[in-house]
């Protein structure tokens, strides 16, 4: 007996059953998917604080809101822009409108009673979030091999 390679053509009734094998479908879902509507980010740890970047070019620093509730940093903008230009003849009206919204489940090493720093520079939004002071102390634990 030898193999054939399947065709999906061949069988076209059972080409979504096929894709969904051929594919993470977990990883592949719109949910998972950080492309469509969310920003890249980096995320910097020093000593003293946390450093999280977003690249988000053509907002202002007005569009955007930042929110803190518990242990979960939300980052969010709207922008919106509309223009219509009249003649005689026609009528052109252009729009665009842009929205993201980001949450972040900060550490319990994060205080909370100090003010996040956020600066909006070159279209990249800096946020600087500060440790508590215990964590700032660098513990070494030694572990004895038994």
């Amino acid at each position: 007996m030898s193999l054939v390679k399947l065709d999906g053509k061949r069988f076209p009734w059972n080409e979504r059953l096929i894709d969904f094998f051929n594919r993470d479908a977990f990883v592949d879902d719109d949910f998972f998917n950080l492309e469509k509507n969310h920003p890249s980010m980096n995320v910097k740890e020093h000593k003293d604080d946390f450093e999280i970047e977003l690249a988000v070019p053509g907002f202002d620093k007005k569009d955007f809101e930042i929110t803190m509730k518990g242990d979960v940093l939300e980052v969010s903008a709207q922008k919106s822009k509309e223009e219509t230009q009249e003649e005689e003849n026609f009528t052109r009206r252009e729009f665009n409108y842009n929205a993201f919204t980001r949450n972040l489940q900060l550490p319990p090493t994060v205080d909370q009673s100090k003010e996040v720093k956020a600066v909006y520079e070159n279209g990249i939004l800096k946020l600087k979030i500060h440790k508590l002071e215990v964590a700032k102390e660098n513990h070494k634990k030694v572990i004895e091999v038994v």
